[in-house]
C-alpha cells in the first residue's frame, strides 16, 4: 500500500475508525468464529484486535488520511511487504515471538476467510511466515510454594470463620432446650449499635467477608487441583459439579467438554464454600430473581469474572514473598508439573488439561527434566 500525499490528518482523540467496509468484514469474520469455529468469546475479541491493529498500523505508515477520524478501506489493499512490514514495527516495538506469531496466525485465518467469501482475490498473506514460539518454560509454583499458598487460603477462610463457633453454640443449645433455631439474621448493626460482638450472630457485612474468604480458598484449590483455564473455571456452573465422584464437567476451547476430576482438599473447599459462604453473596432481584446458577459468585452476586479471579491469584501469589510468578495460568502449569514430576502419564495430562496437541503437554515435561538436573546437580558429588 503506497504512501498517501494528502493532507494531514488533523489532531483528535481516540484512535481512527475502521471504514463501514472493513468494519463489516471484521464482523462477519466475528460471526463465522463463533457459529462456524467455536471460538471463545476471549478468543475472538483477540482476533478482531489484531485485525483493527493491523488495520490502524498499515494507515499510520502510509499516511492515509483520516476525514473525520474514519479510515479510508484498508484490509482490501494490503500485499506481502504491508503484512511483513507490520510484523517487522511490532518486533522492533519490543513484542515478544510469541505475540508476533500469534498475530500472524489472526492475519492467515482471516485472509483464508476473505477469500472464501470473495472478498478477495488472492490471499497476501501465504507466504507470511512469522517467528517460531519461543521455548521459554512457563512458570511453576514449588510443591512448597503451592503447599503454603493453599495453607494461607485455608487459614484465612477459618480465620473469617471463627466467630461463628459461638452462633452454632447457641444452635445446639437450642437444640437441646426442644426450642427452634432461628434463621441466621440478614440485618446489619445501626450506627448506634455497639462494636463487634464475640457472642452475636455474624452481620451481613461480617458473613460476606466470610464468603469471599471460602471462596477464593476453594477456587485456589481447584485451579491446582484440576489445572482448569481460568475462563473455564469461570464458566462452571453449580450443576457441573459431581460431589460424589468428586468430578467437574467442563467446557473448554472450541465448546469441547471433559471430565476433570479433584482431589479430598478441593472437594472439601468447595463444599466449604457452597454450604456455608454462597448463599450470601447470591443477590435476590425486585422481580424475585436470583443470582444465576454460577459455582463462583462476585462481591455483586453475579457470575465472578476472569479478572475478579486474575486480581485475587495475583494477590494471593505476591503474598508468598519468594515468586515473580502471576496469574491463575501459573496454577494450571503447576498442577502439570506437579502430576509429571509425581509419574502420571503424559497422555492422562493432556486429558486433563484439554490439550488439542500433545506437543503442548509436553512442554511441562522439560520444567520436570530442568528440575531434576538442578537436583543432580546440587545432590550429585560429581555432578
Amino acid at each position: 500500500m503506497s504512501a498517501s500525499s494528502g493532507p494531514a490528518t488533523p489532531e483528535r482523540s481516540g484512535p481512527p475508525r475502521l471504514s463501514r467496509r472493513d468494519r463489516s468484514w471484521v464482523e462477519g469474520f466475528a460471526e463465522y468464529l463463533v457459529h462456524e469455529r467455536n471460538r471463545s468469546p476471549q478468543t475472538v475479541r483477540a482476533y478482531v484486535s489484531d485485525l483493527e491493529g493491523l488495520v490502524r498500523d498499515i494507515a499510520a505508515h502510509a499516511a492515509l488520511p483520516v476525514p473525520d477520524g474514519a479510515l479510508p478501506d484498508v484490509l482490501g489493499e494490503i500485499d506481502l511487504a504491508d503484512l511483513r512490514g507490520w510484523l517487522g514495527r511490532l518486533s522492533v516495538a519490543g513484542r515478544s515471538r510469541s505475540t508476533l506469531a500469534r498475530k500472524g496466525a489472526s492475519v492467515r485465518v482471516f485472509m483464508a476467510w476473505a477469500v472464501r467469501e470473495g472478498h478477495l482475490d488472492q490471499d497476501p498473506s501465504l507466504r507470511l511466515t512469522s517467528p517460531q514460539r519461543t521455548g521459554t518454560l512457563p512458570d511453576a509454583l514449588s510443591a512448597d510454594q503451592a503447599g503454603r499458598l493453599l495453607d494461607a487460603a485455608g487459614q484465612a477462610a477459618g480465620q473469617s470463620a471463627a466467630r461463628t463457633g459461638s452462633r452454632t453454640g447457641r444452635e445446639e443449645a437450642g437444640q437441646a432446650s426442644g426450642q427452634p433455631n432461628m434463621p441466621e439474621p440478614h440485618v446489619t448493626r445501626t450506627e448506634d449499635a455497639p462494636g463487634p460482638n464475640p457472642s452475636g450472630p455474624l452481620t451481613v457485612e461480617e458473613a460476606r467477608v466470610r464468603a469471599v474468604a471460602l471462596r477464593d480458598a476453594a477456587i485456589l484449590e481447584l485451579l491446582y487441583a484440576t489445572g482448569l483455564r481460568v475462563s473455564e473455571l469461570a464458566g462452571l456452573d453449580r450443576a457441573d459439579v459431581d460431589h460424589e465422584r468428586r468430578t467437574l464437567r467442563v467446557t473448554g476451547k472450541g465448546n469441547k467438554q471433559r471430565t476433570v476430576p479433584f482431589g479430598v482438599p478441593a472437594g472439601t473447599a468447595l463444599s466449604r464454600w457452597l454450604d456455608q459462604g454462597r448463599r450470601h453473596l447470591v443477590v435476590t432481584g425486585t422481580d424475585g430473581s436470583r443470582s444465576d446458577d454460577a459455582l463462583f459468585l462476585g462481591v455483586r452476586g453475579g457470575r465472578m469474572g476472569v479478572r475478579q479471579i486474575r486480581e485475587m491469584v495475583n494477590t494471593s501469589l505476591a503474598a508468598l514473598g519468594d515468586t515473580s510468578a502471576s496469574g491463575p495460568h501459573v496454577l494450571r502449569h503447576t498442577a502439570a508439573t506437579h502430576l509429571l514430576d509425581g509419574g502420571a502419564d503424559l497422555r492422562s495430562v493432556q486429558e486433563l488439561l484439554g490439550h488439542s496437541s500433545l506437543q503442548t503437554t509436553q512442554l511441562y515435561t522439560h520444567i520436570s527434566i530442568e528440575r531434576l538436573r538442578e537436583g543432580y546437580r546440587q545432590a550429585h558429588p560429581r555432578a
